[in-house]
């Protein structure tokens, strides 16, 4: 919430009010407990509290929640779409290099910061459930902490699978020594949360715009179907997210690029996003992303496997031998959507020219260092007429679209087995590709294996770099298949190829810079308790 983080040393003492790590308690001494919830203003506080997790302001540099960029855009970057600068020797780039462990620091963060808001919001609940009258606000911010803590496993359960299922305050005995509960036990806790709580929140057209970030219908909804796509309930799915499609209250938004802007906030293709606010509660991205030239660290690197996704503008694939492809301009005749997410040699990117041509003798030239290693960076999201505190940027972090609604309604029709009509396809992904600063083709295929397909590559185009790539990969089975293919990176057009680097010494047949090979093995979808929490609980071993 824009208001909420404004309001940051409030914000403070309500997490040393809530926040606690295994389960346990820390000294109030600020509050009581026992007389805290009789006031709503207190209530809000708390609930400002449950919002903010553990998500790190400024540079978050070892992911700090799955809420915040880090676990967003930066987690995309260890994806077939991306390349993590820094190589598979750093904790996220071995996330899917095949030297993921149980000591990794984001298998720990991410596993431990969910429990700590499943501990708040279960503290928070029963503060509220103490009270004997309840005010009409007061029970719509404790369905507000239910969807909090119902997104929590659906995180956990995506990527760690087994986990244990906590639904009150314990105890730090109970805390450590809790079981495991099976995968579709969690994901139904999670579903059966987010269906009630979606008929108690308000819809999106009723919000005002000052609570903008707090939790609607249709931001539980959206969990829903997502959470039902990992049970493959595909039935239920779809049905989720038709009701988001029925009410009408969301929009394609006709400006792709400006709506990962801070002006493009407001509109109602947002369904929901991690709030935050120039220098007074901002995130590090820029200084993540940015270019040398621009006082960044090219940490967000995008891969040859989104660049060639991105097809001409008449919906041809992409090919390097059509003549329509421009060695000067990669842009050019190709879907919009490539120079609004990410930018190349040559490109001008805040009002300056980006060369890390390997000839050059530019800071940003390509190779070893902290510099690019593909040579295609981050573009979205990164106004450049924007000139803050890299540190500390206040655009928000998109968690749901309406554009992914439209394409997860369609998959599950087609994985439920659905008639596929032309009507369908164009109340769905056309509408997505169909957007005035877009303008792709309309699709017709209604095989429904082909058409699958080509609902994969669009989900790859249209959310690259907004959190969703790699969870794709793990609930479709093909983490192995694309993550361990060659990693290529722009192709350079240089006289002298000694300069070039090439795979096994042999040059590239579209002059590519090769990078790297990952050693993803079949299981690692399942990311590991960390073994801090084994050693404190033997049961999760």
């Amino acid at each position: 919430m824009k208001k909420i983080y404004k309001q940051m040393g409030l914000a403070a003492a309500s997490l040393l009010l809530l926040n606690s790590c295994d389960m346990d308690r820390y000294p109030l001494t600020s509050f009581s407990e026992d007389t805290f919830y009789d006031d709503e203003a207190n209530v809000e506080l708390a609930l400002t509290g449950l919002y903010r997790g553990g998500i790190t302001l400024g540079v978050d540099y070892n992911v700090s929640d799955w809420w915040a960029y880090s676990a967003t855009i930066l987690l995309d970057g260890v994806s077939d779409i991306g390349y993590d600068r820094r190589g598979f020797t750093n904790a996220l780039g071995q996330l899917t290099s095949g030297t993921i462990t149980e000591t990794n620091l984001w298998v720990q963060n991410l596993y431990q910061k969910p429990y700590r808001r499943i501990s708040a919001c279960c503290r928070f609940l029963d503060g509220l459930n103490a009270i004997a009258e309840k005010t009409d606000e007061m029970e719509r911010m404790e369905a507000e902490a239910r969807f909090i803590r119902a997104v929590q496993y659906f995180y956990l359960a995506s990527y760690y699978h087994d986990v244990p299922l906590v639904t009150k305050t314990l105890s730090l005995d109970e805390a450590n020594s809790v079981k495991k509960s099976s995968r579709m036990e969690v994901l139904q806790y999670a579903a059966d949360e987010l269906k009630d709580v979606a008929n108690i929140l308000p819809r999106q057209k009723d919000l005002p715009k000052n609570e903008l970030g707090r939790a609607t219908a249709q931001a539980a909804l959206v969990y829903l179907a997502r959470t039902y796509l990992i049970m493959e309930d595909f039935e239920n799915a779809a049905i989720a997210c038709g009701q988001i499609i029925e009410w009408g209250d969301n929009q394609i938004d006709p400006d792709y690029q400006g709506l990962f802007y801070q002006t493009g906030e407001e509109s109602s293709e947002h369904i929901f996003a991690t709030q935050f606010v120039d220098d007074l509660a901002g995130h590090g991205l820029p200084q993540h992303a940015y270019p040398i030239k621009d006082g960044g660290w090219c940490l967000v690197n995008i891969s040859n496997a989104l660049f060639e996704a991105y097809d001409f503008v008449d919906g041809t694939p992409f090919s390097y031998e059509d003549p329509r492809f421009d060695k000067n301009n990669f842009g050019a005749n190709r879907d919009p959507r490539l120079d609004y997410t990410l930018y190349y040699d040559g490109a001008t990117f805040k009002g300056t020219v980006y060369n890390c041509n390997p000839e050059a003798t530019v800071a940003d030239k390509i190779g070893p260092g902290q510099t690019t290693q593909t040579g295609y960076l981050l573009r979205k999201y990164l106004d450049e007429t924007w000139s803050g505190d890299i540190n500390s940027c206040g655009t928000n972090v998109p968690l749901a679209r309406y554009a992914d609604v439209l394409l997860m309604y369609l998959e599950a029709k087609v994985r439920g087995g659905s008639t596929i009509t032309q009507t369908l396809l164009d109340q769905t992904i056309n509408e997505v590709r169909g957007r005035s600063s877009v303008n792709m083709p309309p699709l017709t295929e209604k095989d429904p294996q082909k058409l699958f397909e080509l609902i994969q590559k669009e989900r790859m185009i249209e959310l690259a770099f907004e959190g969703w790539r790699l969870w794709d990969l793990f609930r479709w089975g093909i983490a192995e298949e694309k993550l361990n293919e060659p990693i290529y990176g722009s192709p350079f057009y240089v006289s002298d190829q000694s300069l070039m680097q090439m795979k096994d010494g042999q040059p590239d047949l579209y002059s590519r810079w090769y990078v790297n090979t990952r050693s993803f093995v079949r299981g690692q979808e399942v990311w590991p308790i960390p073994l801090a929490e084994k050693n404190i609980n033997p049961n999760l071993r």
